[in-house]
C-alpha cells in the first residue's frame, strides 16, 4: 500500500512501512524511511507505483482548466476527490485525485486552501479582482521584458529616458523601469555605468561623473536666491599699511593678504589680513543655512562650485584697490630666532595694493631672496616677510627634531576650453611644493592659525581646531597639539571665503577680539554647544565627500592629459608592494605582477589602455631603471 501526503507544502508518494495509531512509517524509492502523522495523509493508494504517480498527476492537471473547474465547483467548501469525480465521471483513480488537488492548488486565484484537501472557490468579485490583477501583472510582465531586450539590443525606450539617469545612485527598486535595466545589465554582462553610456544616456564618462555629483548633492542646481547687499563694515577704521595676496592665476576668492614693517632693527610687524564674511553671515541667518548648506567650495580641475554666492564673495574678496573689511592679526617679532614678541587682533578696512598671482611675478628663488642686491619683484615686501618665516620655520623644525619633509612636485591643472568637453585640452602644471613663494604663505598662515587658536583658549570662546597626536589627525573643540606642524594648536581660520570651519572660528575669533574675558558669554557659540559638535561631524563628512569628487575629477583628466600627450610609455617611481606613482602626472595605480622593488625605484611601463569609467589605466613593467 502507498501514501500521498503533504511535507512542508509539498505532495509526496512513498510506501507504507508500518502504521500506528496516529503515525506511518514510510519508505521512499531510495529506501529512506521516514515518520509521518495520519492528519497529513491525503489518501492510500495501490496503483500506481509511488514514483510513478506524481509526474502522471503532473501532466494530467496541466490539461485541467481553472475556470471550467470554478464554474464546475460548489459555492461552499468541498473536497478535491468529490470534484474530481464530477469532472471525471466516474469515481476517480489515485492519479485523476492528485491531478484534480495539484489543479486546485495551482490555481489561488480561483479556489482558496481549507485544510487537507480541501477547497473553497473564489468568490465571483474576490475573483475578477484576482484575475485582472493577473492579467494587470502579465501584461507587466511583457512591457518589462520588452524594455529589456530593446535595452540589450542598444535601444533605450523612451518611457526609461526620464529616470535612466538616476539608476546608478537613486534607483526606485519596486518600478517595471528598474527591474528591466537591471535584467538588461544581468543579460549583457557589463556594468550599470558602461550599458547606460552605451545607450546615450550621457555623451561621455566626464558627463556621468558630473551629473551624478550634481545630481546627488545639488538637486536644485548650483545657484544661489538674490543677496540684499549692504556695505558690510563702512565704519570700520581703514588700516594705512600696503598689502599684497598672493595666490593661482585661477584663484578668484581672495581669503588673505600680507603687509610687512621694520619698526626698529632686527623687529618685524607682520600684518596677517584675513577678509571678514562674519560679518554678515552670522549664526542662524539665511547666508549662514546657505553656506552650511555646502560647508566648502568644491573644487574641479577647470571648475568650481563656490561656498558663498558670487555677491557675497565680490563684497568680501581682497580685491586689489578696493577698500574691505578684513580681520587682521598683526606679529611683532625678532628676525634673527623668530620668536613672537607681541600680537594684536583687529577688525578694520583694508586696501590692498596688488593681488600677484604664481607665475606672473617671475621665478623668486632663495637665492634671490637673500641678496638684497638681486632684482626681485616687491622684494621690499618679500625679502623681509621671506626672512622672519624661515625663522619661524626653524623655531617649529627645532620643536618637532626634524624639518619638514614636503619637497614633493604638486601640480595644478588648466583647462582650455569648457571644462565639461572631454576634448578640452589639459596642461598639467608642475610646481615644487616647498617653494619659495609657498612656503612663504604657508608659514604665515600657520602662525595666524596658531595664534588665534591660542586666543580663543586663552578667553574659553570655544572653536574648532585640528589636532594631530599619535599620527591621528582629527578635529574637535579641545585646543590640543597638532604634532606634523609642530604648534601648540591649531584651527582653521585664514579661508572663510571657502570653508565653513574658518568662518565659524571667525566669528568666535571677532568676538575674543571685542569682549576679552567676556568673550565666552557674547561668542556666536557658547562652550558646549551641541551644535559645534555637530558642525565638527557633518562638515568632516561633506568635505572628504568633496574630496573625493575632486581626486577623481583629477584622476580622469590626468587619463585624458595621457591621452592628449599620445604617451606609449612613462616612468614612474614605486610607492610600495605594486603601487606606483607616474613621474609625469599626479596618478597612482597598481600594477599588476609588478615584481618587489624597493621603495623610490624607478621603472618603465608601458601603456596598454585606459578606462575613462573606471578611472584606471592598464600598465605593464617594460624595465626596472
Amino acid at each position: 500500500m502507498h501514501v500521498l501526503y503533504e511535507d512542508a507544502g509539498k505532495l509526496k508518494a512513498e510506501t507504507i512501512f508500518s502504521e500506528a495509531d496516529t503515525s506511518l512509517q514510510v519508505e521512499s524509492a531510495s529506501g529512506k524511511r521516514s515518520k509521518i502523522k495520519r492528519s497529513a495523509v491525503l489518501f492510500t493508494f495501490e496503483q500506481p507505483s509511488p514514483d510513478g504517480l506524481l509526474p502522471a498527476a503532473e501532466t494530467l492537471a496541466a490539461t485541467l482548466d481553472a475556470g471550467f473547474l470554478w464554474e464546475c465547483a460548489p459555492q461552499e467548501e468541498f473536497e478535491a476527490a468529490a470534484l474530481a469525480e464530477d469532472y471525471f465521471g466516474h469515481p476517480p483513480d489515485a492519479v485523476e485525485k492528485t491531478a484534480a488537488i495539484l489543479a486546485l492548488s495551482a490555481a489561488p486565484a480561483y479556489f482558496h486552501r481549507r485544510g487537507k484537501g480541501a477547497f473553497r472557490p473564489a468568490p465571483p468579485e474576490i475573483l475578477q479582482a484576482a484575475l485582472a490583477a493577473i492579467e494587470k501583472k502579465r501584461r507587466q510582465a511583457e512591457l518589462q521584458q520588452e524594455w529589456t531586450d530593446a535595452l540589450v539590443a542598444g535601444t533605450l525606450p523612451d518611457a526609461l529616458r526620464p529616470v535612466a539617469a538616476t539608476f546608478l545612485d537613486r534607483p526606485d527598486k519596486n518600478t517595471l523601469e528598474w527591474k528591466a535595466f537591471d535584467a538588461a545589465v544581468q543579460q549583457s554582462g557589463t556594468s550599470p555605468e558602461r550599458l547606460l553610456l552605451s545607450l546615450g544616456v550621457w555623451p561621455h564618462p566626464l558627463a556621468m561623473m558630473r551629473d551624478r555629483f550634481l545630481s546627488a548633492h545639488f538637486p536644485r542646481g548650483t545657484g544661489w536666491p538674490p543677496v540684499d547687499l549692504q556695505d558690510w563694515g563702512a565704519d570700520l577704521p581703514q588700516a594705512q599699511v600696503e598689502a599684497y595676496s598672493l595666490d593661482d592665476a585661477s584663484t578668484t576668492e581672495i581669503d588673505d593678504a600680507l603687509s610687512v614693517s621694520m619698526p626698529e632693527p632686527g623687529t618685524i610687524r607682520v600684518g596677517i589680513h584675513i577678509a571678514a564674511p562674519a560679518l554678515a553671515i552670522t549664526r542662524g541667518s539665511a547666508l549662514d543655512e546657505q553656506a552650511r548648506a555646502r560647508m566648502s567650495t568644491v573644487y574641479m580641475p577647470g571648475d568650481k562650485i563656490p561656498m558663498l554666492s558670487p555677491e557675497l564673495i565680490a563684497a568680501f574678496s581682497l580685491d586689489e584697490g578696493q577698500w574691505r573689511p578684513a580681520l587682521s592679526l598683526y606679529v611683532t617679532g625678532r628676525l634673527e630666532d623668530g620668536e613672537v614678541l607681541d600680537t594684536e587682533t583687529r577688525l578694520e578696512r583694508i586696501r590692498v595694493t596688488a593681488n600677484l598671482r604664481h607665475g606672473q611675478i617671475g621665478e623668486v628663488t632663495e637665492a634671490a631672496l637673500a641678496d638684497p642686491d638681486a632684482p626681485l619683484p616687491h622684494g621690499p615686501w618679500l625679502r623681509p616677510l621671506w626672512q622672519f618665516a624661515q625663522a619661524l620655520c626653524a623655531v617649529r623644525d627645532r620643536t618637532r627634531g626634524k624639518p619638514e619633509n614636503n619637497d614633493r612636485i604638486e601640480y595644478g591643472f588648466e583647462i582650455d576650453g569648457p571644462p565639461d568637453d572631454p576634448d578640452s585640452i589639459v596642461r598639467l602644471v608642475p610646481r615644487q611644493r616647498n617653494a619659495p613663494l609657498d612656503r612663504l604663505v604657508a608659514e604665515y598662515m600657520i602662525l595666524a592659525n596658531t595664534q588665534w587658536g591660542g586666543l580663543l583658549a586663552r578667553h574659553g570662546v570655544p572653536g574648532i581646531y585640528r589636532s594631530q597626536q599619535m599620527g591621528r589627525t582629527r578635529m574637535s573643540t579641545q585646543a590640543l597639539p597638532h604634532d606634523s606642524i609642530a604648534v601648540p594648536q591649531y584651527i582653521w581660520s585664514t579661508s572663510p571665503l571657502r570653508r565653513y570651519v574658518d568662518l565659524i572660528n571667525q566669528g568666535q575669533i571677532l568676538a575674543a577680539a571685542e569682549h576679552g574675558v567676556s568673550a565666552r558669554l557674547a561668542a556666536p557659540f557658547k562652550p558646549k554647544d551641541a551644535d559645534l559638535f555637530a558642525l565638527i561631524g557633518a562638515f568632516d563628512s561633506q568635505y572628504t565627500v568633496w574630496g573625493d569628487f575632486q581626486s577623481s575629477m583629477e584622476r580622469y583628466w590626468c587619463i585624458r592629459w595621457l591621452q592628449q600627450q599620445g604617451l606609449k610609455e612613462v616612468s614612474a617611481h614605486v610607492l610600495r608592494e605594486n603601487l606606483v606613482r607616474l613621474a609625469c602626472a599626479p596618478f597612482v595605480t597598481r600594477i599588476n605582477g609588478l615584481p618587489e622593488f624597493e621603495r623610490g625605484r624607478e621603472v618603465r611601463l608601458d601603456i596598454l589602455s585606459y578606462d575613462e569609467i573606471g578611472l584606471d589605466v592598464e600598465f605593464r613593467l617594460r624595465e626596472a631603471g
